[in-house]
């Protein structure tokens, strides 16, 4: 039986992050989820927040966006807009973007312009809220 899953983190611009891994915690669609070696598999959305990685005891955090997740017993695969290290997030710049985007809100926009800031701003919250939590 395997004591580790791959964990596979694609953005259309990187792969950002490919390691095998204790754990892995990510925002579904149905709320958060904790995925360890030879779990059932699945594919479901993913939602804008933190993914948590526990490798050999250490954990760490990353910011994504929305996206889709596929998950067997041996592999996690995590295919979204966006996806950054907690350490990597400058906080002073997605505060000012999560600032901009509502401001942008406000306006009389098209829904493909709501639905293009709605993104940005949730790009924002999800990494304010991880650095936040893990400086």
């Amino acid at each position: 039986m395997a004591n580790t899953l791959k964990l596979e983190i694609v953005t259309p611009e990187s792969k950002v992050y490919s390691e095998d891994v204790d754990m892995v915690t990510l925002p579904g669609i149905e709320g958060e989820m904790g995925i360890f070696p030879m779990h059932v598999p699945l594919m479901t959305q993913l939602v804008s927040g933190e993914v948590g990685v526990r490798k050999g005891g250490q954990d760490f955090f990353l910011a994504v966006g929305d996206g889709f997740v596929e998950v067997t017993s041996e592999r996690v695969s995590i295919l979204t807009d966006m996806a950054v290290k907690a350490e990597n997030i400058d906080e002073t710049k997605a505060e000012a973007d999560r600032q901009r985007a509502e401001a942008r809100l406000a306006e009389k926009l098209d829904d493909e312009e709501v639905a293009t800031v709605k993104a940005a701003l949730d790009h924002s919250l999800a990494q304010l809220k991880v650095k936040r939590r893990h400086p």
